[in-house]
């Protein structure tokens, strides 16, 4: 019985630990505005850093199509071959993840949010080694376009 109570506390603990120790696979950022300004305000922001802006899909636009409802819903997609090269040279199955997309959309309580995949975690998914500058830079960058679209 000791043995079973010592086992169980221990599985706790190594629970209690792996929880602690989890990164977020997503980030979001409450926006101020409407999705669709939100979408229109980042993808202007996207092209006056000089990223290339690939495309905007608009899934409720999509769905409405074949007569479905969806709140708003966005996905920006863009990047730099600057920052996702190294990205992919550090592992190349980082390319499943590239080029960079912000999600967009309205939740049930009319909140507007952008998401994106937290480079953090990605960077524990690929199992980057020596690349912590690029992630942190790609960290960083997602932060301020996301932040300033919100605003």
């Amino acid at each position: 019985m000791k043995k079973l109570i010592t086992l169980i506390l221990l599985s706790f603990s190594i629970l209690s630990y792996a929880d602690e120790n989890k990164i977020d696979s997503l980030v979001s950022v409450q926006s101020q505005h409407s999705a669709k300004q939100t979408a229109d305000k980042l993808a202007s922001i996207i092209e006056d850093k000089g990223l290339t802006l690939f495309a905007r899909i608009d899934h409720q636009k999509n769905a409405a199509s074949v007569k479905l409802a969806l709140r708003e819903t966005e996905v920006i997609i863009f990047g730099n071959p600057v920052i996702g090269t190294p990205l992919m040279q550090c592992n190349q199955l980082f390319a499943i993840d590239l080029p960079q997309k912000i999600l967009i959309w309205e939740d049930a309580d009319k909140k507007v949010w952008l998401t994106y995949n937290n480079p953090e975690f990605l960077k524990q998914r690929y199992q980057l080694e020596g690349c912590d500058k690029i992630i942190t830079k790609v960290s960083a960058v997602l932060h301020a376009l996301t932040s300033a679209a919100a605003k």
